[in-house]
C-alpha cells in the first residue's frame, strides 16, 4: 500500500552525498548538516516565529516548510531535516503539551502512576493525528526542488516516556526512572505503546516523502548500561526492524540514523541494531568510535556545538582534526548536539565550509 501513496512527481534529487555516505559509499566530499539547523540562531527563524505558538507552527505545513528551507538559503548543507518536534507523538496519544516561554515544553498533567496509562489513546490514527507533519514533508519535498535529501525524525520511546512522566525537561529524570525500578511492567507497556505509534509515524513520513529517518534517544545518557539494554535498546531495534521490514515489502529503503546521546556504553550494541548510521555526541573520541563500531555502520557527528563560539580559523582546525579521526568514508559531519540560539550564523557557515574544503582535499589525496 505504501508505494501507491508516494507522490511520484517530486523534483529529481541533485545532491545525494548524504544518502551515499549513510550507506557507506564513496563521496566527493563529506556531507554535513546540523541538528537544529532550522533554529533560533537564525534571525529569519526568529522573525517567522515571532508571536506564534510553537505547536501551532508545528501544525502549519507552510510554516514548517519555510523554516526547514531557511538554513538551505544561507548554507550549502547536504541535507535538510523537517521542522517539527519530538513531542507531537505524546500529543497524538492524547496528552496536552504546551511550550512555555522561558521554561520549555510542559505537560500540565503528566503521567504519575501506572493507572494514568488509561488516559492515553489506545489506537492512534497516525494519519489523522499527525497528518500535518506528513503534509509538511510532502510540501517541503516539492519546494526543496531536489537540492538535498529531506530527513524525517521522531523521538525514541524512552526519551518520550521520560517527558510524559517528568512533565517537561529534567536534570535527574528521577520521576521517570522511578517508574523503571518501581513499575517495570507498566514502563514496558508504555514503551510498547510509544513504539507502535512511532513505527506508523515513521512509515507515514517516508510515504509523504522523507528520504532518511533519525531517531532521537536524547535521554539515553541518564540510564546506566543495564537499564539502557532493558528500556531503550530493544525498542530502538524494534523500530528500525519494523520500519525496514514494512518498507521492504513496498520495495523501498531509506537510511536510518540512531542518535542515543551520552550512551557511550551502547556504541557496540547500537552498531548492530539495523540502523545504517549511528549519531555521536561530542564526548566520544572519533577514532575510538570507529574502532568500537568496527566498520559496521556509518557515523554522524560530533563536533562540540560550543566550538562554534571559537574564531573561524580555529573552527577550521577543529573540523580538520575531526575529519582525520573519523576518516572520510561512511561519515556524515554534524554537531554532537543541536545548535544553540546565541550562535553566530557566520560561524555555522565556517563550519560547513571547513567540512567541505578539508574533506575534498583529503579525498583527493587518497
Amino acid at each position: 500500500a505504501l508505494s501507491n501513496e508516494v507522490p511520484k512527481d517530486f523534483p529529481k534529487l541533485q545532491n545525494d552525498t548524504f544518502l551515499r555516505a549513510a550507506r557507506g559509499e564513496e563521496t566527493e566530499h563529506v556531507p554535513v548538516w546540523c541538528m537544529r539547523q532550522a533554529g533560533r540562531y537564525l534571525p529569519e527563524f526568529r522573525e517567522s516565529r515571532a508571536g506564534k505558538d510553537f505547536f501551532e507552527t508545528c501544525r502549519s505545513p507552510e510554516a514548517c516548510c519555510e523554516l526547514t528551507l531557511q538554513p538551505l538559503r544561507r548554507f550549502p548543507f547536504d541535507a535538510a531535516i523537517i521542522f517539527s518536534d519530538i513531542l507531537v507523538v505524546p500529543q497524538a496519544m492524547g496528552m496536552d503539551v504546551q511550550m512555555v516561554a522561558g521554561k520549555g515544553p510542559t505537560f500540565p498533567e503528566p503521567l504519575k502512576e501506572p493507572e494514568d496509562l488509561q488516559r492515553l489513546r489506545v489506537k492512534v490514527d497516525v494519519g489523522k493525528e499527525l497528518g500535518y507533519v506528513f503534509k509538511a514533508i510532502t510540501l517541503t519535498r516539492h519546494k526543496i526542488e531536489g537540492k538535498v535529501p529531506l530527513i524525517g525524525f521522531t523521538g525514541a520511546p524512552w526519551t518520550l516516556m521520560s517527558y510524559m512522566i517528568e512533565g517537561g525537561g529534567s536534570n535527574t529524570h528521577s520521576k521517570a526512572k522511578r517508574w523503571l525500578y518501581r513499575h517495570p511492567e507498566a514502563s514496558h507497556m508504555l514503551l510498547r505503546m510509544l513504539t507502535d505509534v512511532i513505527v506508523e509515524y515513521l512509515l507515514g513520513q517516508v510515504a509523504a516523502g522523507a528520504q532518511a529517518l533519525q531517531v532521537f534517544e536524547s535521554h539515553a545518557g541518564i540510564l546506566g548500561p543495564i537499564e539502557f539494554k532493558e528500556f531503550s535498546l530493544p525498542y530502538l531495534r524494534d523500530i528500525a526492524r519494523r520500519v525496514k521490514d514494512k518498507l521492504k515489502e513496498a520495495g523501498q529503503d531509506v537510511p536510518m540514523i540512531a542518535f542515543a546521546k551520552d550512551a557511550h556504553y551502547g556504541l557496540e550494541d547500537l552498531s548492530q541494531s539495523h540502523y545504517e548510521v549511528v549519531g555521536l555526541d561530542w564526548t566520544i573520541d572519533p577514532q575510538s568510535a570507529r574502532e568500537r563500531t568496527g566498520g559496521k555502520v556509518s557515523l554522524q557527528g560530533n563536533m562540540d556545538p560550543c566550538a562554534l563560539y571559537a574564531p573561524k580559523e580555529q573552527i577550521s582546525d577543529i573540523v580538520k582534526k575531526m575529519l582525520e579521526g573519523f576518516g572520510t568514508r561512511g561519515y556524515i559531519a554534524n554537531l554532537g548536539h543541536g545548535l544553540y540560539p546565541d550562535m553566530d550564523p557566520e560561524n555555522v557557515g565556517a563550519f560547513v565550509e571547513a567540512v567541505h574544503q578539508h574533506s575534498k582535499e583529503m579525498i583527493k589525496q587518497m
